[in-house]
């Protein structure tokens, strides 16, 4: 009785498993969890992927962590304004320190801190 294995040590004629990476691309996690989150079972998804469930937990729980924190990162109207302001308001004192410095120099420098008292 003969058997004839591929040298990969299959029985020939087998189907040669995935390759499975060593590393996953972003875009390839990103994937798997979102087929997490529409309901796929953990076990379902990792048996196919052949990824650890906890692994896959993990790049859930990190997928998630980040999505929070980049809707964190939006900022209210009130915000938007408040930088706006604090915008112009740096341009102002700008404006302002040059035309005092033009002033010192044409001889009002005097005259400019009576009225800064």
């Amino acid at each position: 009785m003969s058997s004839e294995h591929d040298s990969a040590g299959a029985p020939a004629g087998a189907e040669a498993p995935a390759e499975i990476p060593e590393r996953w691309s972003a875009q390839r996690k990103t994937e798997l969890v979102l087929r997490l989150l529409r309901g796929e079972t953990l076990d379902a998804v990792a048996r196919e992927s052949q990824v650890p469930a906890h692994e896959l937990e993990e790049w859930r729980r990190v997928f998630l962590d980040g999505g929070t924190q980049g809707l964190k990162k939006r900022v209210d109207a009130d915000e938007r304004e408040l930088r706006r302001v604090q915008a112009k308001l740096g341009e102002v004192m700008m404006r302002l320190e040059l035309a005092e410095g033009l002033l010192e120099k044409k001889g009002y420098g005097a005259e400019l801190r009576k009225r800064a008292r």
